[in-house]
């Protein structure tokens, strides 16, 4: 609140000194994938965004490339005032529709409209404007966090999707350092590639803003120089916008016209490395959908995951990857086999999911519905099969590991109080109309007391409840079991 405060104070401030206009109003806008923080100012004369930023290299270069786009005639926000730090700055007011918000309701009717093909067009056309005007005596010295897209940032995109997607999905097995070398191969197939242009790094809808039925563009600070089909990939491969393959290969034909009338699109050979970009764009989305939604638990990033997997995996089959890329190529084809564990099905009823985990591997599932709600149970305290040798090798499901924890008193209480809550949350759901309700149970190794309970719970719910779907799944088993009225 107080870092909120002194914010807005300096905004006040700033334009006070600059602009000679009086603040009647600020708000701050909703958060966005980044830590910069954005406010809408009304003023006697109009309305204006400032941008909180404490990476002031990161500003620097947005500001510096505004400038110069501006100069030159490309529809991006005019800087109206800059804090002497460099963390604060305003610029002119583009509104709160984006392309995107266009692409939602094209989505919802299951038709690309006119409307939005030709403001496809306009920003590809705008694009080619950036890639080759927009190059053009830019000052790529300020350019954050690097002046090139080279093999290091390359690199760098990949590893992302190592760490943060493959390495917290276990069900995906690869020698890291097979993979390792193919992704260095693979940066310098990449690097082959013409790179003398400018590079808008996150070329995609909700960075296009449409304003009095025409473009304009934001969230360029990470530009750098590098090659034609990176932004182009972005915008037509951008998952969430769910572009069907024949309008992506119309918007492709479009852009190539366009460039044509600046360089020959043969003798770049743009069409050698265009696939090569979609793997690599695509790989790095999963990496920060990997970040932003299952390390920070953001659910509109998770919600994305399954998009970018089913155009991953459509994609490796039409590929043709070098032979020696051996460990990649098994890595991209063990991706379609993850895609039903993040795919959330609507459903008519209430859902309720239980799943058993590991405390030791893994942890708690995250909640594919993005409700945010449900319970988690600790199962530790209770008996565990697993310290006697006869119950090693089995699992909860088994007969002689349900016989030895159905005799235990302690294990019938935790179960009872279970069945309490639960029907609780049930009971109130159904009333309210609710669609999702999760349950876990996890105990060390995700074998055996939780394994049990979760079946119990799953069959207890069924019976009181055979009207509500129940989705059964043991993590560490990679078993899954739906229960439903027939």
């Amino acid at each position: 609140m107080k870092i909120t405060n002194f914010i807005e104070n300096s905004i006040i401030d700033l334009i006070n000194k600059n602009l000679s206009e009086d603040v009647s109003n600020i708000t701050m806008l909703p958060a966005s994938g980044s830590s910069r923080i954005y406010f809408r100012i009304h003023t006697n004369k109009k309305s204006l965004i400032a941008t909180y930023n404490p990476n002031t290299e990161e500003n620097n270069a947005f500001i510096i490339f505004s400038k110069h786009f501006r100069n030159i005639g490309l529809p991006v926000p005019e800087i109206l005032a800059i804090s002497e730090d460099k963390s604060l700055y305003i610029q002119s007011d583009l509104g709160d529709i984006s392309l995107f918000d266009y692409v939602k309701k094209c989505i919802e009717n299951k038709h690309y409209d006119e409307t939005t093909i030709e403001l496809y067009k306009k920003a590809i056309s705008n694009l080619v404007d950036f890639q080759i005007k927009g190059h053009n005596k830019l000052d790529y010295s300020v350019a954050y966090p690097t002046a090139s897209f080279d093999k290091q940032s390359i690199l760098d995109d990949l590893n992302y999707f190592k760490y943060y997607f493959l390495k917290v999905n276990e069900e995906i097995h690869f020698n890291e350092t097979k993979l390792n070398a193919d992704f260095m191969e693979l940066a310098n197939i990449a690097m082959q590639a013409p790179s003398d242009f400018f590079m808008y790094r996150d070329f995609q809808s909700r960075n296009i803003m449409i304003k009095d039925d025409s473009t304009f563009f934001i969230d360029y600070q990470g530009g750098r120089k590098g090659p034609l089909q990176y932004d182009i990939v972005s915008l037509l491969y951008q998952v969430k916008a769910q572009i069907p393959n024949k309008l992506r290969h119309t918007l492709l034909t479009y852009y190539k016209e366009k460039l044509s009338y600046y360089l020959n699109v043969e003798e770049i050979e743009f069409d050698k490395y265009y696939k090569l970009f979609v793997l690599i764009r695509l790989l790095q989305v999963l990496g920060a959908y990997g970040y932003r939604g299952l390390i920070q638990k953001k659910s509109h990033f998770i919600e994305s995951i399954p998009y970018a997997l089913k155009e991953i995996s459509l994609l490796s089959e039409d590929l043709n990857l070098p032979t020696k890329l051996q460990e990649l190529s098994s890595v991209l084809s063990q991706l379609k086999n993850i895609i039903e564990k993040y795919e959330h099905h609507d459903s008519d009823t209430l859902t309720v999911v239980i799943n058993s985990f590991s405390y030791k591997n893994g942890g708690i599932p995250f909640d594919k519905s993005c409700n945010g709600g449900g319970f988690a149970f600790d199962c530790r305290a209770l008996p565990n099969p697993g310290r006697y040798t006869e119950y090693k090798k089995l699992t909860g499901e088994d007969a002689e590991v349900q016989d030895f924890l159905n005799k235990k008193t302690e294990v019938n209480n935790f179960l009872n109080n279970v069945y309490s809550i639960v029907s609780q949350s049930i009971d109130n759901y159904l009333q309210r109309d609710f669609k999702n309700l999760s349950v876990n149970f996890g105990c060390t190794g995700g074998q055996h007391r939780s394994v049990y309970l979760a079946q119990k719970t799953a069959e207890y719910i069924h019976e009181k409840y055979p009207q509500i779907r129940i989705v059964l799944n043991h993590t560490i088993q990679h078993k899954n079991y739906i229960y439903e009225q027939q």
